[in-house]
């Protein structure tokens, strides 16, 4: 029998602090999650379909196939599903909501990449690109460090205001909404963009010594965040350097792979330093892993085997 857990299940199932803990070790695991093969492909307007298989974690019996549709103007702009299978005999032991999956890993991980580069006195953020990512970077954040305050800006500033509403009464500070991204990060310690952007939003003099950047829009050809200028003085750090030379953040500013002082992997595993300077500029800009939507799909998987969540179904009936 395969297990079917919508967005609902996930949500009622998935512990920020539980995802964080899963992610960090699938970071620092003895050897990397692997992947065969991420296919990215257009498709008429503006939507495109990406594949990843297999993810893999060591010490996880199972691996996970994931099939996405991207369509940035629908509501929600990704849809697809994560197929957890046996690793041992490919038995589908559940189907996931990937909108909800990729964007818990995406955020979470991110969240262990900002508090790993941030300044550890860094707690004002800015948050351009208010949707479901953005949200899961905060959620995990304030978990890490403490945030003392907030500033938010979308291009729907109904979205950004209720961004703001949300996560300021939360965690009981001020949240402010500003105009545009520039004047969102005027005085940010943190800067959070998880945007559709395909020209880049900031540049070099539009960040304040000492900030901090994690930038999630720049996980495809085409897209780009971040001014090439920002980038050659800032310290950037990837999730995989090939890829982002690839098809990622170095890509799109025409940077090559030398340009990357490592991964978060080897930051999280002590193999290099993260913040070097106090003053300079850190980057954090992830394509994103196949491994890391096993680690939250395998967690999810076992929360709902042990409440009796989801729905079970006999695809072979």
């Amino acid at each position: 029998m395969t297990l079917l857990l919508a967005r609902s299940n996930l949500e009622a199932l998935l512990d920020p602090g539980a995802c964080l803990d899963a992610l960090r070790r699938g970071f620092t695991a003895e050897r990397d999650g692997t992947v065969a093969r991420r296919v990215i492909a257009g498709l008429p307007g503006r939507g495109s379909a990406t594949a990843l298989l297999p993810g893999l974690v060591a010490g996880i019996p199972a691996y996970t196939v994931k099939v996405n549709a991207k369509f940035p103007g629908s509501r929600p702009a990704l849809r697809g599903v994560v197929c957890l299978h046996d690793l041992g005999t490919g038995e589908l032991l559940a189907q996931l909501d990937s909108a909800t999956v990729t964007a818990w890993r995406t955020g979470l991980a991110a969240a262990l990449g900002t508090h790993a580069l941030a300044r550890p006195g860094a707690g004002t953020v800015a948050v351009i690109g208010a949707g479901a990512q953005a949200d899961l970077v905060m959620r995990g954040l304030a978990e890490l460090r403490e945030v003392r305050g907030l500033t938010v800006c979308d291009l729907d500033a109904g979205r950004a205001a209720a961004f703001a509403e949300r996560h300021g009464t939360r965690l009981g500070i001020g949240a402010a909404v500003a105009a545009g991204p520039r004047a969102a990060v005027r005085d940010a310690g943190i800067v959070v963009m998880a945007t559709w952007a395909r020209r880049p939003l900031l540049h070099a003099a539009d960040v304040l010594p000492g900030t901090h950047v994690t930038s999630l829009g720049a996980d495809e050809p085409g897209k780009a965040e971040l001014g090439t200028d920002l980038l050659k003085g800032a310290r950037v750090v990837v999730d995989d350097v090939p890829l982002a030379a690839e098809m990622g953040v170095l890509a799109a500013a025409g940077l090559g792979a030398g340009h990357a002082a490592g991964t978060l992997r080897d930051l999280l595993r002590g193999r290099m330093p993260g913040r070097v300077k106090g003053d300079e500029v850190t980057v954090y800009a992830p394509v994103g892993l196949p491994w890391q939507d096993l680690a939250l799909g395998w967690t999810a998987y076992e929360a709902a085997r042990a409440t009796g969540t989801g729905t079970k179904f006999d695809f072979l009936a």
